[in-house]
């Protein structure tokens, strides 16, 4: 089932984030994602699940040196690596901290943004009822999140395909439809949602896709998982490595604004 076109140790997450950023699609859903917060400086920005710090750099840029960005991330790895990389930006803070309880004062940002951090969180509604809580009125969130039931990876036997994506939003991802359902939560959590935009990337290169989505790993797991059989993952993967390829997820980005 080992194929020489896949990926097959797991990146570590600090690279893993690094490398999607990196990206032509990174670049683009984030540039779009920050045109959404319309920061102003002065501003104090929250990054809730920063993770490494990738993107308060260009938060900080926003908010210039009269404004404040917060980074708050659960894993104390993440969190030394964000504060090493902004060591020399007076603007930024990172913090070790839970999203369902964050370790900020009542309304005290406002703007805040969420990049595909709700979708492994227990609790998202939780998550956001306290991202209301810490922005002031008038405050403006961001989120970014796939709904991965819409994943379509072609092959010519459909029934793998479905067979795939159903292992990874059944097993793989905590909340794997979270981006349809956000402006909901939203919603529910006492925002109002004035809009949501989807972003459909499509894949065409296997080798591409594999270093997002992790091609072959996934298919083990699966294999493992009963999802597949041997022989069907084998089918699955030779076709994916020779191609032609073409893989989809609808991407979401949901701006919701407190009262």
């Amino acid at each position: 089932m080992t194929s020489s076109a896949f990926e097959t140790v797991t990146p570590d997450p600090i690279t893993y984030l690094d490398r999607v950023a990196a990206t032509d699609l990174g670049r683009s859903y984030k540039s779009r994602m920050l045109d959404e917060l319309e920061i102003r400086p002065g501003q104090t920005v929250l990054d809730l699940g920063c993770g490494p710090g990738t993107d308060l750099s260009t938060l900080a840029e926003a908010v210039t040196a009269t404004g404040t960005v917060i980074g708050v991330d659960h894993d104390q790895d993440t969190v030394d690596a964000a504060r090493d990389r902004t060591a020399k930006q007076s603007a930024v803070t990172v913090r070790l901290g839970d999203v369902h309880d964050l370790p900020l004062p009542d309304h005290t940002a406002d703007r805040a943004r969420t990049d595909r951090v709700l979708q492994h969180v227990a609790d998202p509604a939780q998550a956001l009822r306290e991202v209301r809580r810490v922005l002031r009125p008038g405050g403006r969130l961001v989120m970014g999140e796939p709904d991965w039931s819409t994943l379509t990876v072609d092959h010519p036997d459909s029934g793998l395909s479905r067979a795939y994506t159903q292992y990874v939003t059944d097993e793989v991802v905590r909340n794997a439809r979270i981006g349809s359902q956000l402006a909901r939560l939203a919603a529910g959590a006492g925002f109002a949602v004035p809009a949501v935009i989807t972003v459909t990337p499509v894949f065409r290169d296997a080798q591409a896709a594999d270093k997002i989505l992790g091609l072959e790993r996934t298919t083990r797991r699966a294999v493992a998982a009963g999802y597949l059989t041997e022989e069907a993952a084998r089918r699955w993967l030779d076709h994916l490595a020779g191609g032609p390829f073409l893989a989809a997820v609808t991407f979401y980005i949901v701006v919701a604004e407190s009262s």
